[in-house]
Parts: structure tokens; C-alpha cells; sequence
């Protein structure tokens, strides 16, 4: 056999596919709302084990709904959305609640805490959700990670207590607790001032340091931090 061919054969047999090497592989992904929405199709792009990259778009330009995308929360009307080595199309909605809970960590726009809990209840709570349980070395780790995001005197605090900095820094911590493969950050700088927005994704690169981040943003004051970033565009009419 010409030596060529078995180097060939050699390497598309141990070499994995890219959405197997990439946490996140997005291609040909398109999207309507309904028969008679705006077609939306998305750019492909990929973000490695540890990257970071920036998904900026001005509002009407699908930001959202490719988070939804990401997070299994929707389904591409067409192509593939591989995330965190889930095939997020083809999956059952139980499989994918179980795969956001372990794999996933998403710092929402909003904190969506539940109000009648303490802090340290709430980041307790997805645990309890995912598992049935909450693991033994969970308040440890808890502890460490609200004295490091430097809210370790409000875990007995409830949401409605907090500032908006604590309430975001707690959705960081309730986030990241569970040792995602992945992050995702919806518009985390958004209703911040300059050196509290940089500060935010300060404490997003040190706290996710073992996982991909991906910052869904239109805030173009963060645009250069990452040379990984993906321009979304309103839909042609």
C-alpha cells in the first residue's frame, strides 16, 4: 500500500472530528420563528477547550436566539450545533436538562434567583435539581468561590437584599460551581459602568479558567478583548 495512503488512512481514523476537538462547532445553522419569522442564518465558528470568544451584535441581529441555540433551548431549523460533545439538535429535552446541568454554566442577563431562598440556597439549588443531592464538598467549594468574588458575608443574604453587582456576582458563582465545560455569558457588561464592566469579565476569565467562555454582548467596549470574535448582522429583509 503507497505509504502516503496509510499516513492518510492512519490519520482519518485517530484524528476526531471538529466538533469532538472544539467545545463549540456551529456551521450552516439557520433559524425562523414560525412559518413567517425572519429567516436568521448564523456564521460558523468554533471555540476550543479553555477559549474565549465574543458573539457581538447590536439588538435584532439574533443574539439571543443563537444563545438558545447554544444551550439547546431551541432547535436549528437547519445545521449543526454541537456543544460540549452534545449533538444539541438530535438530543431528547430530558437529555439535554440533564447536559445543562452538568456541563453547561450560563450567566444570564437577568439573575432569575429564586426569591424566597438565601444566596447559598440558590447556587445549592441547581445541584439538588441535577443530582438529588447536594454534594459533600459542595459548601467548601461555595465558601471559597463567594469569598474570591468577595460576597462571602451575603451568603445568608436574599436576592432582594443584594446590590446589582452582588446579584451578579452571585449568578457567576451559581454559574460556574459545578465545573462547567462551558460558559456562557449573556450581556454580563451590559448595565455597568467602564471599570466595573472590565472588572466583570476580569472575574469571568479567572473563574472560568478550565472552561470555554463565550460572551454574547453588545457592548463594544469589550470587542477587542478576544481576538475570537464572531459579527452577527440583522437579517435581510
Amino acid at each position: 500500500m503507497n505509504v502516503v495512503l496509510v499516513v492518510r488512512s492512519y490519520v482519518q481514523w485517530h484524528i476526531p472530528p471538529a466538533y469532538l476537538r472544539n467545545m463549540v462547532n456551529i456551521q450552516g445553522v439557520k433559524f425562523q420563528y414560525g412559518t413567517n419569522g425572519a429567516a436568521m442564518a448564523f456564521p460558523d465558528f468554533q471555540c476550543e477547550p479553555g477559549g474565549r470568544m465574543l458573539l457581538l451584535g447590536s439588538s435584532g441581529t439574533g443574539k439571543t436566539t443563537l444563545l438558545h441555540l447554544l444551550c439547546g433551548m431551541l432547535r436549528p431549523t437547519s445545521g449543526e450545533v454541537h456543544v460540549a460533545g452534545k449533538h444539541v439538535a438530535s438530543a431528547s429535552d430530558r437529555d439535554l436538562d440533564v447536559w445543562r446541568g452538568q456541563s453547561l454554566g450560563i450567566v444570564f442577563q437577568q439573575a432569575h434567583f429564586v426569591h424566597s431562598l438565601t444566596v447559598e440556597e440558590n447556587l445549592a439549588l441547581p445541584h439538588q435539581l441535577t443530582h438529588g443531592h447536594v454534594p459533600t464538598d459542595l459548601p467548601g467549594r461555595m465558601d471559597s468561590m463567594l469569598e474570591r468574588l468577595d460576597i462571602a458575608h451575603r451568603s445568608h443574604a436574599f436576592p432582594h437584599e443584594l446590590s446589582v453587582g452582588e446579584q451578579q456576582r452571585a449568578s457567576i458563582a451559581r454559574a460556574l460551581l459545578h465545573r462547567p465545560q462551558v460558559v456562557f455569558a449573556d450581556e454580563p457588561t451590559s448595565a455597568l459602568d467602564d471599570a466595573n464592566a472590565h472588572a466583570v469579565m476580569d472575574l469571568l476569565d479567572r473563574e472560568a479558567a478550565d472552561a470555554a467562555l463565550v460572551v454574547v454582548t453588545h457592548d463594544q467596549r469589550i470587542r477587542d478583548r478576544y481576538p475570537n470574535c464572531v459579527t452577527l448582522h440583522r437579517p435581510a429583509p
